[in-house]
């Protein structure tokens, strides 16, 4: 009796203890995977999080970079076209100072002083002594140097040509452009010598026949230009 007794205690007990450690089992473990699931997201989005904030500091840094290099491509262009127009500029205004001096001066044909000029060796002489330039003797040379300029595009400086038939036989240098359009120009005229003419002129109007530019942008020749010849000009 008291051994059957003690059989089924022991039966008991140990059943008890094996619904303890299944309870435990399953209860437990689910707990603590949830809890290593729920670190390891978190450490994740954290990781993915880090990683976008690098991504974008790296892309930030570059365009700042691009645009402090494009500021400073900007910044250098501008000061080269600052500095080629400030030496278009001084060239321009030290050949129509230089062409000033000849106001008054007598004409010549064939003259290459200021006692007694002709048209082609007044540009001739203005150029080189303002610019450094070596222009042809006559003016149906010089007509051959530079780039051919529209009328509507004069500006200071460009060279006006002449003729009475096909040929070139006078020029002069745009001395100014009016806002309405007006061109005047400085030349050695048959009749008053170095004087100042509009292109409005009744009598230069007709006779105009194309303009040219030798000074380009930069303040440079526009081409090498032939060094000067003994030659006279055919002028009027």
């Amino acid at each position: 009796m008291k051994k059957r007794v003690l059989f089924y205690l022991v039966a008991f007990v140990s059943t008890m203890s094996l619904q303890s450690c299944v309870t435990n089992y399953v209860v437990s473990k689910p707990a603590t995977y949830t809890k290593e699931y729920k670190t390891d997201a978190k450490l994740a989005s954290i990781d993915n999080k880090k990683m976008e904030q690098d991504k974008q500091r790296l892309i930030d840094s570059f365009l700042a970079e691009k645009a402090a290099s494009l500021a400073n491509a900007k910044n250098s262009i501008k000061n080269s076209e600052i500095a080629k127009a400030i030496k278009y500029n001084k060239t321009i205004d030290n050949i129509l100072s230089e062409a000033a001096t000849y106001l008054g001066t007598p004409y010549r044909y064939g003259g290459t002083t200021r006692n007694g000029i002709d048209c082609s060796a007044f540009v001739l002489s203005v150029f080189g002594a303002a610019a450094g330039l070596s222009l042809p003797r006559v003016a149906a040379s010089q007509a051959q140097e530079g780039e051919r300029i529209e009328k509507s595009n004069l500006q200071k400086g460009d060279l006006v040509f002449f003729s009475h038939g096909r040929r070139i036989s006078h020029v002069g240098i745009v001395e100014s452009v009016s806002e309405d359009g007006e061109v005047k120009f400085i030349h050695a005229a048959t009749s008053k010598g170095v004087m100042i003419s509009s292109l409005n002129d009744s009598y230069w109007g007709p006779k105009y026949r194309f303009a040219k530019r030798v000074i380009n942008e930069n303040g440079d020749a526009y081409n090498n230009l032939a060094a000067t010849t003994a030659t006279t000009s055919t002028s009027f």
